[in-house]
């Protein structure tokens, strides 16, 4: 097919300024003659002199301008000048989209003899074409034409993975000019897994605000922000009258009930010497079972308030100080958050720390309601932070939300995620991926490498310094900058892995209005 020359500049494209398309395609295919450097139908044009300059062929050949020359039995379309069996205005339906149709002329590239004088009966094969070949050769890419990306970029919807079109460059030197460089895709195991975002959180199970259940004054302040204390430990002391009371009357029932225990042990002997009577010995256990249940009141009382077995046996030996409560922590973990200030006045209820145990976070995952089938409780689930690139952290999935939020479609999960030396935070951002089958081999590339076209995915193989192959291909899991290459390409390839976009480029040339033209 005729066409005019294109050079395309991939500094437009934000790449390297450097010319990759400074090829032409010759205005007719060279065949086997005895004048090196003409053409068959060059050497008609120069013995006739007769050249149909709306066609681009010699009079003698245009049967489009020349009806005695057409297909005998064929009807001609007079509407738009062409055969009736290639006119896809008057019949859509009759087109083989498998098939290059020649615009220029009216018909498929592989009958068009005025674009290919080798399909005439008895003319010797075009350079680049093997004897006996019915394959078309792009004479300015030197490509087949069936594969060449830059004259039929829109070929590549009709590619299987593993198949693909052709991209030739002007020289040697442009795939270095313009920055590109290959290796060989990697193998190596890499599991299923379902992308989604994430949220850490503290683990609620182990977060405690720690408050005083009277009030009082701060007396001591034994702790500070960021400190990491173990369990019972002491964080602080408040003075409070009503922790003075309640210790009073703690001691008051014990005294009371040993008092009425000696009572009854008394009875019960005057009764045995019939000294008393039996009613006497039954008042006397009536008051101390009495006694008894006022001492459990007011020791369960002191409980309430904060104050523990040991530190309530210690007052009832005169050991504890009076009117002082001890807040202690309930278990091991760190100050996130601090209120108490000596000397403050404090109200029953408000908190004077917040403890958290930070060696377990929750990552709170936003899953897609479409992947929600792939998706249960058990699963391991690998965390990754922007401010700590590399890093891996890996968690099991605790829960799933048993409904999905209307308007964004996500379904909430939470993972436990070890966070051995605290390098995680709260209310961090995370990528979060949940592993849903195991690990098997994969052929590996870097993300870099992967191109969209017209939505197929496609990667560049080098065939040769100046020749490169968009090959469509299936992807997989995409994880810490690596994509999976389910079908398509194979580990000897060698992938294009910078600089891909300047080939994408050259692929559409054709698109953007710079390629052959006709």
């Amino acid at each position: 097919m005729p066409s005019s020359r294109f050079r395309i500049s991939l500094a437009a494209f934000g790449v390297a300024a450097v010319m990759l398309a400074a090829c032409s395609r010759q205005s007719e295919p060279v065949v086997a003659d005895p004048s090196p450097g003409k053409s068959a139908i060059e050497d008609k044009r120069s013995a006739s002199g007769a050249t149909c300059a709306a066609h681009g062929a010699p009079k003698e050949l245009c049967f489009i301008c020349d009806a005695s020359l057409r297909d005998k039995g064929r009807l001609w379309c007079q509407e738009h000048n062409r055969y009736e069996d290639r006119c896809w205005e008057c019949h859509p339906e009759l087109q083989d989209k498998s098939r290059l149709y020649c615009e220029k002329h009216s018909l498929y590239e592989d009958e068009c003899f005025l674009c290919h004088p080798e399909l005439r009966k008895g003319a010797a094969p075009a350079a680049g074409v093997k004897p006996g070949s019915t394959a078309l050769l792009c004479k300015e890419h030197g490509v087949a034409e069936q594969e060449c990306g830059i004259c039929h970029p829109e070929l590549l919807d009709q590619k299987k993975p593993g198949e693909g079109l052709k991209v030739r460059l002007s020289s040697t030197s442009s795939a270095a000019e313009a920055g590109v460089t290959v290796a060989k895709p990697s193998v190596d195991g890499m599991q299923k897994g379902v992308e989604c975002f994430a949220e850490l959180t503290f683990n609620q199970n182990k977060l405690a605000q720690i408050n005083p259940l009277v009030g009082g004054v701060v007396k001591t302040v034994e702790v500070d922000l960021g400190n990491r204390v173990r369990k019972g430990a002491l964080l602080a002391r408040i003075t409070s009258a009503e922790i003075g009371d309640a210790q009073r009357a703690y001691l008051q029932a014990l005294a009371e009930e040993v008092l009425r225990e000696k009572a009854v042990v008394r009875q019960r002997t005057l009764r045995d010497e019939q000294i008393s009577s039996e009613k006497d010995l039954q008042e006397a256990e009536a008051a101390h079972q009495a006694a008894t249940a006022a001492l459990q009141q007011t020791r369960q009382q002191l409980m309430v308030l904060g104050f523990d077995r040991e530190r309530i046996r210690a007052l009832a030996e005169q050991d504890g100080e009076p009117g002082v409560l001890d807040i202690r922590a309930p278990f091991a973990g760190e100050i996130i958050e601090r209120t108490a200030v000596q000397g403050a006045m404090v109200e029953m209820g408000k908190p004077l720390f917040t403890l958290a145990d930070t060696s377990v976070l929750w990552a709170m995952v936003s899953i897609p309601e479409t992947q929600l089938g792939a998706v249960h409780v058990g699963q391991k689930v690998e965390l990754t932070v922007e401010s700590l690139p590399g890093e891996v952290f890996v968690g099991t999935l605790t829960w799933l939300s048993s409904g999905v939020d209307e308007q964004t479609r996500l379904a909430t999960g939470r993972a436990e995620v070890a966070n051995a030396g605290g390098r995680l935070k709260a209310q961090m951002f995370a990528h979060a991926r949940i592993l849903i089958a195991g690990p098997t081999d994969a052929v590996l590339v870097s993300e870099s490498a992967v191109q969209n076209i017209a939505g197929r995915a496609v990667v560049f193989v080098k065939s040769e310094e100046d020749l490169y192959e968009a090959r469509a291909v299936t992807l997989g899991v995409r994880h810490n900058g690596q994509t999976q290459i389910l079908a398509g390409l194979w580990p000897n390839d060698d992938v294009v892995v910078s600089g891909a976009f300047a080939l994408k480029s050259q692929f559409l040339i054709a698109r953007l209005g710079a390629g052959c033209v006709d």
